[in-house]
């Protein structure tokens, strides 16, 4: 069938591929093309079986309609223009380049020279130009019809003070869940079967963070090596759910699996990458943005134009300074929650979408800006990773409201408080508390700080108890990638051993740290993996490990720990003086005292001695009653104890002098009913408890 332009015209052309139903819209922007060619082909990819010029041009928007095209149409762009690196031109109409709007993305892509748009191994490297037709290598973009039947669903919106977020991997999740079914392992029907969402449920998390779902591929160097991009922190489609992640070729599997979360009443948080794509640096291929125009898409050096700037280590940083690269990065968001239903996002090194008027991080640039006016993005989760590789690039506590950001800090902090280190103490009442250091600023509220022990990036809960040391050799870069400062301990023996007192040890200590997390005021985050006591060897940088090194082992559960993770969310969502909305002003419903040892108040010579360990705290918060009603008073005293046995004396708190503990990780049941105490205890070495008043109404069903 032949195909060609019609004279149909669109006064405001949608970018991408709109099919109309007798159909399909085609626009792509490039400031700098002379040409643009549309290409269709054959069902399989391998036929170019047309090759179109976009006939319209206005305001750097290329667009042509194709009457009676229908969905599941393969096709791409090639773009004429100058090949001129020294002004930031690499137009090379021999490449076939991926629309940046596509869908959906059939094929995959094989790694060959021709993917470039120089010539490898030329003497003038990438100035030089390269002639072979890169499709037979190239993946394709599918046209979609967008018709879903979401049956009622709707966002569910909850409040930051109600979250608790579960970070996962679509494929480490299900890999080896022995009752997933086999053939939808790894995909995104098999993250949303019943097991997994049961066992999301009981544990009572109410969010998934899912790591890079959109398009991805793996880096040559690591298909070079038999390894895989596992994370997916290279994107090429910013609106196409990832292939591999599909167990057939419908990307309606992903706006199932939303479906099914919300129904469970469990949101979910995608991880996305608008920092930076998978093309690299100057030498790298030529897939999409750079063919269409490198000048517009991406940061180039402002000293020679050759080289790209980049602030995010992989190569290249994505330019959303142009009003067009950030007009993508938006339709992007608006579609992964307009259309595919998500409920937020974490940004990926989302220091270097600050840097738009300028070089330098701007939490007032136009990214922010733009988010926070515009009415669909503004009310969704919106996380930072707040910091990126390039100069003032660690912003934490810096970005705007209405963003979140991962505090590593409170990772750090609470790590090293655990294995023992001196003069901790204050650090940790700042993370028990939002970290108000970093996050009190600028009308933030008491959610502003993700608090996490351990996240895909880095050692998991397990491994931070288990090593002192990163074990990254499967990585095939001789153990030098990874962070080496882990703030870990293995507790006496490098890695698994059968030794009791070694194993008890570490099982308390992953319970203080878990206890400490979901009793600290913020958003708590939980690695997916981490309540079931998985490890991965001591890798702390498992990118790259698409197996049983960065899959998540069921058949290995630890079931006293996930039940104890189950207790330690449930004693969370039962106490509202753990998830206060702003930060305490003295003025509020919401008051914090600390307390040493002897159960006086904590005083300068305190908070300053490295030797002390323990540290008190009780948190009240007063609920105004309704019509009638007298407030209600949540009260909860706690304990946090890094060194030996100690005696600690239980104060007395607006008249109340009588407790009942709810909590104690050094006991064997951890959350057996005690009796009432009132005056001097004991506490446990190495330990968390937990204290109710005993003689409030309701104190017994606390």
């Amino acid at each position: 069938m032949t195909f060609s332009f019609s004279e149909l015209d669109f006064l405001v052309p949608e970018l991408g591929a709109e099919y109309t139903g007798d159909g399909v819209h085609f626009a792509v922007f490039s400031a700098h093309a002379e040409r643009i060619e549309l290409c269709l082909f054959s069902p399989d990819g391998k036929e170019e079986t047309a090759r179109l010029p976009l006939p319209k041009r206005e305001g750097d928007v290329w667009s042509g309609y194709v009457a009676g095209l229908q969905p599941g149409t393969l096709y791409g762009y090639r773009a004429h223009g100058p090949y001129d690196p020294a002004r930031g031109h690499r137009f090379n109409h021999n490449k076939l380049l991926l629309d940046p709007y596509a869908k959906q993305i059939a094929g995959e892509l094989v790694w060959d020279d021709a993917l470039y748009g120089y010539t490898i191994g030329a003497a003038d490297e990438d100035l030089s130009f390269d002639e072979r037709d890169s499709a037979p290598f190239m993946v394709k973009g599918v046209v979609q019809d967008p018709a879903f039947d979401w049956d009622g669903d709707q966002a569910i919106r909850r409040p930051w003070t109600e979250t608790i977020i579960y970070e996962a991997h679509v494929r480490g999740m299900t890999m080896l869940h022995p009752h997933v079914p086999d053939e939808l392992r790894g995909t995104f029907l098999g993250m949303c079967s019943d097991p997994i969402i049961d066992h999301l449920t009981k544990l009572g998390v109410t969010a998934v963070e899912v790591l890079p779902v959109q398009y991805f591929l793996d880096d040559r160097y690591l298909v070079e090596k038999g390894l895989r991009n596992y994370w997916g922190y290279q994107s090429l489609g910013f609106f196409a759910p990832q292939r591999r992640y599909m167990s057939g070729e419908r990307i309606t599997e992903f706006k199932t699996m939303v479906r099914r979360f919300h129904a469970a009443g469990i949101e979910v948080i995608m991880d996305v990458v608008y920092n930076h794509t998978a093309e690299g640096s100057e030498r790298g291929p030529t897939l999409s943005f750079r063919g269409l125009d490198n000048l517009s898409y991406y940061r180039l050096s402002p000293d020679d134009p050759r080289h790209t700037y980049d602030t995010t280590g992989t190569g290249n940083t994505l330019n959303v300074a142009h009003s067009m690269v950030l007009r993508m990065v938006l339709d992007s968001l608006r579609y992964w929650v307009g259309v595919m239903h998500v409920d937020g996002f974490r940004f990926d090194l989302a220091s270097t979408l600050g840097r738009t008027r300028h070089v330098e991080f701007d939490r007032d640039g136009g990214f922010f800006d733009a988010i926070r006016q515009d009415p669909v993005l503004g009310g969704v989760k919106l996380i930072a990773e707040p910091w990126d590789v390039g100069d003032g690039g660690y912003q934490v506590g810096g970005f705007p409201h209405p963003f979140r950001e991962w505090n590593d800090k409170y990772r750090d902090d609470v790590r090293s408080f655990w294995k023992g280190d001196g003069g901790l103490v204050p650090r940790l009442a700042e993370r028990l508390t939002g970290s108000g250091r970093q996050f009190n600023h600028s009308d933030r509220g008491a959610t502003a700080s993700i608090n996490l022990l351990s996240a895909h990036d880095g050692f998991t809960l397990a491994d931070t108890v288990s090593y002192s040391d990163k074990h990254n050799e499967a990585n095939g870069e001789d153990n030098r990638d990874g962070h080496s400062d882990n703030h870990s301990d293995n507790m006496g023996w490098e890695g698994d051993t059968q030794e009791p007192e070694i194993v008890a040890a570490r099982m308390r200590r992953r319970r203080n740290m878990m206890a400490t997390l979901l009793l600290s005021q913020g958003v708590p985050m939980i690695l997916g993996g981490d309540e079931l006591g998985n490890g991965q060897a001591g890798n702390n940088n498992a990118y790259c490990q698409d197996n049983e090194i960065g899959w998540i082992d069921w058949r290995g559960v630890d079931e006293p720990f996930v039940e104890f993770c189950r207790a330690m969310v449930a004693l969370r969502k039962a106490h509202p003086c753990l998830r206060p909305e702003r930060f305490p002003n003295g003025e509020g419903p919401d008051d914090i005292a600390w307390f040493k040892p002897d159960g006086a108040g904590m005083d300068e010579a305190a908070w300053n001695d490295p030797e002390l360990r323990v540290l008190g705290v009780c948190l009240t918060r007063v609920t105004a009653g309704g019509p009638q009603q007298a407030p209600t008073t949540d009260r909860l005293l706690m304990v946090f104890n890094a060194g030996g046995e100690c005696g600690f004396v239980l104060p007395a708190i607006d008249g109340i002098a009588r407790w009942r503990r709810v909590l104690d990780t050094g006991a064997d049941e951890a959350f057996a009913t005690a009796e009432a105490v009132e005056g001097g205890i004991t506490v446990p070495p190495a330990s968390v408890l937990a204290f109710v008043p005993a003689d409030e109404p309701g104190a017994e069903h606390a």
